[in-house]
């Protein structure tokens, strides 16, 4: 899988997004940047196609410290323009508001919570999904102002599973990383030289504290990337992953409308 030309695959990849905002008629791109190593090489792509109308937005969002750090050196490391906007304040205030219109529910409860019921854990991805989405509102209010793409980090692991918040990190106009699983990406990212603590970092979504995406998942990325590149997997990993994969099929497609 990973015996690939991966500096083909950059050049390749840094023309496709430079055609694409030419294309659009539009001057750059916008992407944000969490610390994670799919945002971390979407950026520089970004960067290497438009270095001095690329923009990089870091938004914590009562997030891991951590992460903000890592996108920082990131940036900083590689000359990438970027601005941090904590939206930690603006969705506190979200919960407030939500909070006076469901009492019952008792989401501050709920957020700090260990032992979830079903119910609870629903309550719960509703509001860890305000984040990305509130994050996806200020990428394409950047993006307006500056004439910009929004680019997004979502990668063929993730595209597979409907693994993203439907119009939070799913709300993009391209997806340079969308053919390449999580393992290539990887692979990638240390021919561009990221550095190794991003490669290496547990992936996760930055949902709630301690979150990742494997646990999230019940499934290692090796497992679903074997079964996507070779069709390797033992039958129930592989039914498991054609069950969430079919569960979360709307989030690849537009609105439905009437067929008649």
């Amino acid at each position: 899988m990973l015996d690939r030309n991966y500096q083909e695959i950059e050049n390749k990849l840094v023309e496709w997004i430079r055609k694409k905002v030419k294309t659009a008629g539009l001057k750059g791109a916008v992407v944000g940047l969490s610390g994670g190593i799919d945002s971390s090489v979407t950026s520089l792509l970004c960067q290497k196609a438009f270095p001095n109308n690329t923009l990089g937005l870091i938004m914590p969002c009562q997030s891991n410290p951590e992460d903000r750090v890592d996108a920082i050196k990131h940036a900083e490391k590689f000359g990438i323009n970027y601005q941090e906007i904590d939206l930690s304040l603006t969705y506190q205030q979200l919960l407030k508001t939500a909070a006076a219109s469901e009492p019952k529910l008792n989401l501050e409860k709920v957020i700090n919570k260990k032992n979830l019921t079903a119910a609870d854990r629903s309550t719960k991805l509703a509001l860890a999904n305000i984040k990305p989405r509130l994050r996806m509102t200020l990428l394409y209010f950047y993006a307006n102002l500056n004439n910009y793409l929004v680019v997004g980090t979502d990668n063929r692991s993730e595209l597979k599973l409907g693994y993203f918040t439907k119009y939070g990190d799913g709300g993009i106009d391209i997806a340079p990383l969308g053919n390449l699983v999580k393992l290539e990406v990887r692979a990638l990212a240390r021919e561009m030289g990221i550095d190794q603590k991003i490669i290496t970092k547990a992936p996760s979504a930055g949902l709630w504290d301690g979150q990742s995406d494997e646990d999230e998942l019940g499934l290692s990325y090796r497992e679903l990337d074997y079964y996507l590149v070779d069709g390797e997997a033992e039958p129930e990993t592989a039914a498991k992953i054609e069950e969430i994969a079919a569960a979360n099929q709307h989030k690849l497609e537009l609105p439905a409308i009437p067929d008649f």
